[in-house]
């Protein structure tokens, strides 16, 4: 196209491109028809949004009860954390206090309370114990945050498997968990509130949903609030571990005789195995059962690398062994009767740590539980429910051993036989007749008439007493009578001096129950327990003077010095003149030397004791001394059951000889404090003089003859005794 001249160019409309723009078109809306289309119609169409509209309620629903569940939670948790005290004072929550028993050398040989050996941390206690309590209890304590999901679902799985419920037995809680419920959720024991402590604790264990929820949300507060050496550090400190014993280091003073800082792997393994059953594991229960469970412990270390297989191996080589005192599980019985010599609140009741040191002997608690076990495993069926008791103690009252009965359980409080039990002694009595005899002037070679004698008792007739042998020996000395244990005898002898006298003399030396009051007085019908026998026959051999049997020495808190409670003897009153006590030592002894008692003879020393048999055999005896110790052993069944071919003379004797030649060991032999009487001549044919009659002076070598007619009634003798004393006084 020529120019226009004017140097402008023409204008000419821009062409316009043919091609599409490249954008991509937007996208229709979806109509009603098209959403119609996608959902089948009909009933399946209703149904489907049914179900969609129920997932998103529930979804939504679900979200908001998992916020507020949240909420709620983390509010509980700030509430429980605003409220616990500083970790320190968390360590020692007992409620009670403990009491240690030492023997007479100032030994520790029974415990009883709780013990708490003293704070411990668990950043210095041994390294094996820590590791063991990990590996057993919680091995990803470090990690977890108090609770851990996996280890209660792993212990659900385990509960389900073994056919129990989802929360009965393994409870998969962590050691902070075990923590919190050892603090009963922050809830002190409150005696206004709770029947006993057992049931608060009963309480505190309960594994109901709640209770864990509960747990649960302390647990969360504790991490929040301690650390996690704090936290074991509270677990380690109040932790039950058996025999009484509260914390490790309680636990390992008890078994093991050092401290906590202290164990051994093999030891640590022991103690960390108490956690899951205390009493079944303890090993002063059963050390065998205790070192297997060790072991599974030990396993459980070398698996999470505690421990390498060579140590491991030594370990298992060499199991823990319990210390010479927690062996020996002395003087149960001993322990729990001494600790009702002091007031409760210092003993059964204590809420302080209190000391006792006691009169007790272990080599000599020892001796009488060996003799014992020996004469039941040799001359006893093993099926036999016969019981046992023995008792040993000083001149003075002063009890050395004591043993309550064939089998104690290691738990306190059992029935002891030697205190508690109130048996006819039988003629285990007679002594005190003839103790009674002998402080009026007469003398062991005084004569009385064995024979057959009835006495009208009024209201009851005629009373016609027998021999154990069913005879009458005629004349004889009351010590013969004495040593042959004849009932006639003592009766009359019982008559003649006075029943009075008779239980004056017996209640002084401190058999203080109901005595009887009918001439079946001398032949030991009236109740009472073998240590209260035990003490009377201590007073014959010191003497004379009555005793109260003592086993405490002193009682002071622990930490100090001065004694709260203090007992130098039991030494009592005198009850009879020495030289009667001499007389009636040298016929007892002529019990063991000829008579019934022949079998408690001990080679080489001199014995003296006496022999009892009651009723139909229902109960056994045999008492005496050596002049070092007096031991009483009595023998029976707990239901009365009568003992089937035992006498006092038989296996009770057995056991008392055993066990004196026990207790004797290697001691020098020492004469017993007896005066043997004067020689006197008996009078040739029996006489029936009234009681108390005089046959001749006892000093000019003749003998006296003792003894009623053979059929008096009790009325008539008492009252030709008042006349036979109105007629000294009036000189008639």
């Amino acid at each position: 196209m020529a120019s226009t001249g004017n140097g402008k160019r023409p204008l000419v409309a821009h062409k316009r491109s043919t091609r599409r723009s490249a954008q991509k078109p937007a996208p229709r809306k979806r109509t009603r028809a098209s959403k119609a289309r996608a959902t089948p119609r009909g009933p399946i169409g209703w149904i489907a949004s049914l179900f969609r509209w129920i997932f998103r309620l529930t979804f939504r629903l679900f979200v908001r009860g998992v916020a507020v569940v949240a909420l709620l939670v983390a509010l509980a948790t700030f509430y429980v954390y605003s409220t616990l005290p500083p970790a320190t004072e968390l360590l020692d929550g007992r409620a009670r206090g403990s009491v240690t028993l030492l023997d007479r050398d100032g030994q520790t040989y029974a415990w009883r309370g709780e013990q708490f050996g003293g704070q411990i941390d668990a950043q210095t206690i041994s390294p094996h114990l820590k590791n063991a309590i990990i590996a057993t209890e919680d091995r990803r304590f470090y990690s977890h945050f108090g609770i851990s999901p996996r280890g209660v679902a792993s212990a659900v799985r385990i509960n389900l498997r073994e056919g129990r419920g989802p929360l009965s037995g393994h409870g998969g809680s962590t050691i902070t968990q075990q923590t919190a419920k050892l603090l009963c959720l922050g809830e002190p024991y409150d005696p206004d509130k709770w029947d006993s402590e057992a049931d608060y604790e009963l309480d505190c264990r309960r594994g109901s949903l709640v209770r864990k929820a509960k747990e649960a949300i302390y647990a969360l507060a504790m991490e929040a609030a301690y650390s996690k050496d704090e936290i074991l550090t509270i677990y380690v400190n109040r932790a039950f571990l058996g025999a009484g014993s509260r914390g490790f280091e309680a636990a390992a003073q008890r078994y093991f005789g050092k401290s906590a800082n202290d164990v051994t792997p093999a030891e640590a393994g022991m103690l960390a195995g108490l956690l899951v059953a205390p009493t079944r594991y303890a090993p002063t229960n059963n050390l065998d059962r205790s070192q297997d469970r060790a072991n599974v412990i030990i396993g459980l270390m070398q698996e999470q690398g505690y421990l390498s297989a060579e140590e491991a191996a030594r370990a298992r080589a060499n199991p823990a062994e319990l210390s010479p005192a927690a062996e020996a599980r002395a003087g149960g019985y001993f322990a729990d009767w001494v600790m009702g010599d002091a007031p409760d609140f210092l003993t059964s009741k204590t809420t302080e740590d209190v000391i006792l040191r006691t009169t007790f002997d272990p080599r000599i608690q020892r001796a009488a539980e060996g003799a014992l076990q020996y004469i039941f495993d040799n001359k006893v069926s093993p099926s036999s429910k016969a019981q046992a008791a023995i008792v040993v103690m000083s001149a003075d009252g002063a009890v050395r051993a004591m043993v309550g009965g064939r089998k104690f359980k290691g738990v306190a409080g059992q029935f002891n036989r030697a205190t508690m039990a109130n048996r006819q002694p039988g003629s285990a009595f007679k002594p005190f007749v003839y103790a009674a005899a002998l402080e009026m002037g007469y003398s062991p070679n005084d004569i009385i008439v064995d024979e057959p004698m009835s006495l009208i008792m009024p209201g009851s007739g005629d009373w016609n007493p027998q021999n154990y042998t069913r005879d009458f020996a005629g004349p004889m000395t009351i010590a013969t009578a004495l040593k042959d244990s004849r009932n006639i005898p003592a009766i009359k002898i019982s008559e003649a001096v006075g029943r009075d006298s008779v239980r004056k003399v017996a209640s002084d030396f401190g058999l203080t129950s109901d005595l009887a009051s009918g001439p079946a007085l001398a032949l030991g019908v009236s109740e009472t327990t073998l240590i209260n026998m035990t003490g009377a026959y201590a007073g014959i051999l010191n003497g004379g003077t009555s005793v109260e049997p003592y086993g405490l020495i002193e009682l002071r808190l622990q930490g100090t010095d001065t004694p709260l409670i203090g007992q130098n003897g039991g030494l009592g009153e005198r009850v009879i003149g020495e030289g009667a006590a001499r007389e009636l030592t040298w016929m007892m002894s002529r019990v063991v030397e000829e008579g019934t008692g022949q079998r408690a003879k001990l080679q080489g020393r001199e014995a003296a004791g006496k022999t009892g048999t009651t009723q139909e055999a229902r109960d056994a005896w045999f008492l005496g001394f050596t002049a070092d110790y007096v031991v009483g052993v009595w023998m029976g069944y707990d239901d009365n059951t009568p003992l089937t071919g035992v006498t006092g003379g038989g296996l009770p004797a057995d056991i008392w000889r055993e066990t004196m030649e026990r207790i004797h060991d290697g001691m020098p032999a020492r004469p017993l404090p007896m005066s043997r009487p004067v020689a006197a001549t008996p009078e040739p044919a029996p006489q029936t003089p009234s009681y108390g009659g005089r046959v001749s002076d006892a000093q000019s070598g003749r003998a006296r003859k003792i003894g009623p007619a053979p059929q008096q009634n009790v009325g008539d003798v008492a009252e030709q005794i008042i006349n036979d004393v109105l007629g000294k006084i009036f000189g008639n």
